[in-house]
């Protein structure tokens, strides 16, 4: 007797266009985090002239404006369709890292950097406003995540990649960023022009000014959740192996304590995907959350080198909650036809997350101590815990998926 293997958490017949909006993601993502990361600290002294904190700036302002863009964009789905935007993003992308070249001076580094990221700031929104759509019924959750986190080793291979590449003189590296942002242009072909009616029937639209209002009020509670949540999980980014010895690890002890961590995230993602697509999106990053706050609590109190793997399970836990989670809960939440334009916004407030969360980790590091960025982030993730529970009402959870 054969068993069945599970359904794919999308419709039928729209494998291919998210794949083709994630290669396009994937794409983008691959070579911005070579660029940034590992090509341009270490060629741009030596090929355009420019001092270390030119790159700096550069990274800055393209994360700025793709920060800044991310609504406008949205709205800019909402209007003229995912394929347009997103092409249109690609392209302003390729024409950007054409321009690299001319950039010797500090302000057409920045320019070519903001072109970059308006560029880029179409990926994400239209990415997971296809993916949404395209779900099945009760799968919103675990398809999010699944994309997102499939996206997620691209970052990792562009910056290895770039970095083993960046220090030879030939010209390799550059054309190598200019192959993969056209690859990602020829894959933003292959999105819809539109994304298509969720499964679940939908009433009449709503007047246009209704609409904007529903949701705008559906938005409101979402928006410092969003924040809370980014701040909270990259708090420690650019400290783990900073701290790795003050837990009594070396740099592959604490390898092995993030695989651990990592395996159990994505082993118990099923498991949590359908509690969070159950209609239970709240409760999943609500413990989360509480799993999370538990872990790095028990961390800032310096435990025993044995302790720190059941602690990266009870950590890697709580992640696979969050992740589906949060997905589920900003498609419940959202209403459909306001959607793009709405999580444009949210991912401006998330990415406002993401930028401080490093900012806030050091601080603690520097004014706490080692057990500082550890309590910062139990306080914050135990916080965010309990705002799901205090105002869970404003959540709508009528409107999750059931």
């Amino acid at each position: 007797m054969t068993r069945r293997l599970p359904p794919l958490p999308l419709r039928p017949g729209m494998l291919g266009p998210v794949t083709a909006a994630a290669l396009t993601l994937a794409c983008a993502e691959f070579v911005r985090s070579g660029l940034y990361a590992a090509y341009l600290p270490q060629t741009a002294p030596r090929d355009l002239g420019l001092p270390l904190t030119a790159v700096g700036a550069a990274w800055t302002a393209h994360f700025a404006a793709d920060t800044v863009m991310r609504g406008p964009t949205g709205a800019l789905i909402a209007r003229f369709g995912l394929r347009p935007v997103m092409v249109a993003g690609a392209l302003l992308s390729l024409a950007a890292l054409a321009l690299l070249p001319l950039a010797h001076s500090l302000w057409l580094l920045i320019l070519v950097a903001v072109l970059h990221g308006i560029g880029f700031s179409a990926m994400w929104p239209g990415v997971m406003n296809l993916t949404a759509d395209a779900a099945r019924t009760g799968y919103q959750g675990r398809a999010l995540t699944f994309v997102s986190l499939a996206v997620m080793p691209l970052v990792g291979a562009g910056f290895l990649l770039f970095g083993a590449v960046a220090g030879q003189a030939d010209r390799l590296p550059y054309l190598l960023a200019l192959g993969v942002q056209g690859l990602g242009v020829l894959t933003a072909l292959a999105v819809p022009l539109r994304a298509p009616h969720a499964e679940k029937p939908v009433d009449a639209a709503p007047a246009r000014t209704r609409g904007v209002r529903v949701a705008l009020r559906a938005l409101a509670p979402l928006l410092p959740a969003a924040f809370m949540q980014t701040l909270t999980l990259t708090l420690l980014g650019p400290l783990i192996f900073t701290l790795a010895p003050h837990l009594g690890v070396n740099y592959w002890g604490m390898v092995a304590v993030l695989v651990v961590g990592g395996a159990v995230a994505y082993g118990s993602l099923p498991l949590t995907g359908r509690v969070a697509d159950g209609g239970h999106a709240r409760l999943a990053v609500t413990l989360g959350f509480a799993l999370l706050g538990t872990a790095l609590g028990l961390l800032a109190t310096t435990p025993p080198v044995w302790l720190l793997y059941p602690l990266a399970v009870i950590a890697g836990l709580g992640y696979a909650f969050v992740a589906p989670g949060w997905a589920a809960l900003v498609t419940g939440t959202l209403p459909e036809a306001e959607r793009p334009a709405a999580w444009g916004a949210l991912m401006t407030v998330e990415n406002a997350g993401t930028a401080l969360g490093p900012l806030v980790g050091t601080f603690a590091f520097q004014r706490l101590g080692a057990a500082g960025p550890f309590e910062v982030g139990a306080v914050l993730a135990l916080t965010t815990a309990g705002a799901y529970i205090v105002f869970r009402r404003a959540f709508r959870p009528g409107a999750q998926p059931n």
